[in-house]
């Protein structure tokens, strides 16, 4: 395993020659990047089997040569030129592509190994740099980092180079790679600071702004398309017959040639091409993720002052931090339809690339992946930061689509994790924010929902759906996860609907009365535990924080008790003729109103229910029956009497408006959010 004196002689068996070349390049020997033995290494089928602990003895070694050999950025360099050559052929060799994919592989393995294992914080031991004169003879840019020019020669060719059965392999091996190489945020705090230093990625952000948009354009296709290409070895791995080259003798267990960085390649060349289209489709969007939410943070410059006086220096504070422009976080909100572009229409100029995306495709590939938590984070992404797309999904007639595998979710809540189901309930109340949106979902009927359990929900509007959803989880919130944030975004969505509520469901109208007695039982519990604790605690210092803290509760209970109460109102007061159902369920439950009627925070609100309540129990007792009532005959006054409802002395209230505003240091939910969902799922 240690370093040899020359490349290996062309006489010798491939195993031979690939064990050889292998223990020369982790060795302590360095080769000049003109060297022949790159590309022997690099076309080598290299078909060895190495138990683990070979494998890592070969890690270390390498780390630990690599400080004076700088291997780690000559195979890195010979990566990119192999994909130049790509780039350039007429007719693409399968030596060039074998190259590529084992440059790449082989880079991945020792990086994911140097940077889990780094010393510092700044990441020396990946040895980035060459001399100035090796870069001279080697053609390579003197006024450009070494990572910069790396991450431009990937980024271009995934730009630029369609997905194809012979670059498949190659696509996902690139990914996989600048997965790795942009790990390094894993060993960085949740918070960005100046400090921080993240080579590869921080290089991305430096690409010109056409590198930019054509590598986002293809995450995005990578996304939506999921290529279907099986990985044939017919194509390119292995030309010479049974000679098996290094990618296809790597197994699932961990004996073999290298670590495998995220995956196990027996999956990869499974029989069935809906794993390996998936594969190519998740790790592209991870990319986008990483990319798009990253953000690096500008140092600060302040005055302070010591004993020798003034004197200018330089601070960072969580507070005031700022930010360069992320040039991918860019790409997406510019991002327009193949099919229509407002600025065009408009006849705006356009500053830099334009980067067009098929919003039908990716609406349609949105709606059928949202299981996934990584595409919910994305449809957040673009309905939160692109306009277009998201008034692209607000004009959809069919937000079934969408909707539907969000409300499933939402549904499963007890299964999903909790930064899934705050997401969901953001782009929610993103959508709830537009009056057409609220007024469309209760117009589209559903024949049925199968997977609601609780009862059978037959031509239902999708309104009424949501709103049986959204109490449901508020229920469950109050049971399991007792999170107020995710109470108040459930509430919030249905107050900004509330005014636009259409023929809701009998059974949706009972369950949003029920969420008025379910929050009152627990408001009211909440007020005899703190008057109990008054009586019979010792006014000490901790029952004084006990006292305070049921204080607290008490009162963001009243606040979500009076978001419900101005729900119910803004039913009432703007669509009472249209929904009997609800007036019915007020009535039917009308005693849970009573004992906040004189309270001072709900008794206006309360008035206008009163009103309504008197009204219609004036017209039902004025109705002789021979025989019994029934719900029937009960609704059908209703529904009569709302004809004539003109709504006198109902008090008129300002409308409920809730938006959604992004956190101002939201990196610090996103960034590790991003990194647990690859990690998750790698």
């Amino acid at each position: 395993m240690g370093a040899v004196p020359s490349t290996p002689r062309s006489g010798k068996p491939p195993g031979d020659a690939a064990e050889y070349l292998m223990s020369a390049f982790v060795g302590e020997k360095p080769y000049p990047l003109s060297s022949e033995f790159w590309n022997q290494l690099l076309e080598l089928p290299l078909a060895m089997q190495w138990p683990q602990d070979r494998v890592l003895q070969a890690c270390h070694l390498f780390a630990q040569h690599n400080y004076y050999t700088n291997h780690l950025a000559k195979i890195l360099i010979h990566l990119v030129w192999s994909l130049e050559d790509l780039l350039h052929e007429s007719s693409r060799s399968l030596t060039s592509y074998r190259k590529s994919v084992n440059a790449a592989y082989v880079s991945s393995v020792f990086l994911k190994f140097i940077i889990e294992n780094s010393k510092g914080k700044f990441f020396e031991d990946l040895c980035l740099n060459l001399d100035q004169d090796e870069k001279k003879q080697n053609n390579l840019p003197t006024d450009q980092s070494i990572e910069v020019f790396i991450m431009q020669g990937v980024l271009s060719f995934i730009g630029a180079l369609n997905v194809s059965p012979q670059s498949c392999l190659l696509h996902h091996e690139l990914l996989n790679l600048m997965l790795v190489a942009m790990s390094t945020q894993l060993c960085s705090g949740s918070s960005p600071t100046p400090k921080d230093v993240h080579p590869f990625i921080d290089a991305a952000m430096h690409q010109e702004s056409t590198v930019v948009a054509s590598t986002v354009h293809k995450l995005f296709l990578n996304f939506i398309t999921r290529p279907r290409f099986p990985f044939d070895d017919s194509t390119y791995i292995s030309p010479e017959g049974n000679q098996l080259g290094v990618l296809q003798r790597v197994g699932s267990v961990a004996a073999n040639f290298v670590l495998l960085p995220y995956y196990t390649f027996n999956y990869l060349l499974s029989s069935s091409s809906e794993s390996a289209r998936s594969l190519l489709a998740e790790k592209s969007l991870f990319i986008l993720l990483v990319l798009t939410h990253y953000r690096k943070s500008v140092a600060v410059e302040s005055i302070s002052s010591d004993n020798l006086g003034d004197e200018k220096s330089t601070t960072y504070s969580t507070e005031n931090s700022s930010f360069y422009e992320n040039p991918y976080c860019k790409a997406l909100e510019n991002a327009r339809d193949t099919q229509f572009d407002r600025v065009d229409i408009e006849g705006t100029a356009h500053y830099g690339p334009l980067l067009r995306l098929p919003f039908a495709s990716l609406f349609d590939t949105l709606g059928l992946s949202l299981a996934d938590e990584a595409s919910v984070l994305l449809l957040y992404s673009l309905i939160h930061g692109n306009s277009d797309f998201l008034e692209y999904v607000l004009v959809r007639t069919d937000l079934d689509t969408l909707l539907m595998p969000i409300l499933e979710t939402l549904y499963n809540a007890s299964r999903r994790t909790s930064n899934q189901i705050y997401m969901l309930l953001i782009i929610l109340l993103i959508l709830s924010q537009d009056s057409s949106f609220n007024a469309s979902i209760h117009k589209l009927m559903l024949p049925g929902v199968p997977w609601y359990e609780e009862r059978l929900l037959h031509q239902i509007s999708l309104g009424s759906l949501m709103v049986i959803v959204l109490i449901r989880t508020v229920k469950y919130n109050l049971s399991k996860l007792r999170d107020i944030y995710l109470h108040t975004n459930c509430l919030a969505i249905l107050a900004n609907m509330a005014p636009h509520v259409h023929r809701l469901t009998a059974y949706a109208s009972q369950r949003l009365v029920s969420l008025f007695d379910m929050l009152s039982r627990k408001y009211t519990k909440l007020s005899e535990l703190r008057n109990d604790k008054v009586l019979n605690v010792e006014v000490d210092q901790t029952g004084g924080v006990i006292a305070e803290d049921m204080s607290t509760e008490i009162h963001i209970y009243t606040d979500f008790l009076r978001i419900v109460l101005e729900i119910l109102n803004a039913i009432l007061t703007y669509a009472l003729p249209r929904n009997p159902e609800v007036v019915y369920a007020i009535l039917h439950q009308q005693e849970v109103f009573l004992p906040f009627k004189s309270h001072p925070r709900f008794n206006e609100l309360l008035e206008n229910i009163y009103t309504v309540l008197d009204f219609f129990n004036s017209r039902i007792d004025m109705q002789q029956l021979d025989d019994e009532w029934s719900v029937d005959k009960v609704l059908q006054i209703i529904i009569i009497n709302s004809r004539s409802w003109r709504g006198e002395g109902m008090k008129m209230f300002t409308q409920l408006k809730f938006t959604y505003e992004q956190e101002s240091h939201h990196e610090e939910f996103f960034i590790p959010y991003v990194w647990r969902l690859v990690l998750a799922q790698g």
